[in-house]
């Protein structure tokens, strides 16, 4: 899965892609690099941001994903608003990438069910500007798989059925980079939960920071590609469904190392 981040204020590449011209251009690229599927969001969730309106994420998005899609690529909304979904879904969406899991929005689930496509149920505990606060457990692997449980409980409760659910456990969302080492150690108890996984490490600060200088800075975001990179040949290997990345050639290779090693095993 390659991002598109349509948005000014985007952690790793904030700005570059604001344009529709060149979101699109950008998602076509990704398909060429390799992609499966091309992530569109129109609002950032990066820690502390504040949300855009209804009306500017839809005019950010809308467009991009009806190009795309016209063009015949295989495209994600990443959006937490049933609304968006919605449109997204009629400009030619086929998977709702929700980092809310259906919470931010109770709408949403409806939306999905009605619809069909794919919903990616995501761990989340609150918005971008508490969420770090709400960074506690005693036991973050075990936690998480509860969490996500209930979310998929309540999402069937609403009518999606279990072939359209996809669970992400929310590498940075609420979580420390302590927890996010864990969550990745238990990658094969994720995917084991009964559902496909979706992974999204790519650029995150945990990596940055793993990589600090010796005067302790953390790497910048665009610098921590190859360590995205070793990230996804590890869930991969583990049985990661998919991976959400924002330089794909790289590692589309590592899934296909990663799928080579699996076979030879099996």
């Amino acid at each position: 899965m390659g991002v598109v981040n349509v948005t000014p204020d985007s952690f790793s590449d904030g700005g570059r892609w604001f344009d529709p011209e060149a979101a699109v251009r950008h998602g076509l690229e990704l398909v060429e690099q390799g992609a499966d599927v091309v992530d569109v969001g129109g609002e950032s969730t990066r820690p502390g941001a504040a949300r855009v309106s209804l009306e500017e994420e839809l005019a950010r998005v809308e467009p991009v994903i009806r190009e795309l899609a016209r063009q015949g690529v295989t495209v994600s909304v990443d959006t937490m608003r049933a609304r968006v979904a919605r449109v997204a879904v009629d400009a030619g969406a086929k998977l709702v990438n929700d980092v809310s899991g259906g919470l931010a929005d109770p709408d949403m689930p409806r939306v999905v069910a009605d619809s069909g496509v794919a919903y990616v149920v995501m761990h989340w505990r609150g918005h971008s500007h508490t969420m770090q606060s709400r960074a506690v457990y005693d036991d973050v692997v075990a936690e998480v798989c509860d969490e996500l449980a209930k979310r998929v409980a309540s999402v069937r409760a609403e009518g999606v059925a279990d072939e359209q659910i996809i669970l992400d456990p929310g590498l940075g969302f609420s979580k420390t980079a302590e927890h996010n080492w864990a969550l990745l150690a238990a990658t094969d108890r994720l995917a084991g939960l009964g559902y496909p996984l979706l992974v999204g490490a790519s650029r995150k600060r945990f990596l940055g920071r793993l990589l600090a200088g010796p005067d302790g800075e953390p790497r910048p975001f665009a610098e921590s590609d190859d360590a995205t990179v070793a990230v996804t040949a590890l869930v991969a290997r583990a049985g990661a469904w998919c991976v959400r990345v924002h330089d794909v050639r790289p590692n589309a290779d590592a899934v296909r190392v990663a799928a080579a090693v699996r076979e030879a095993r099996t």
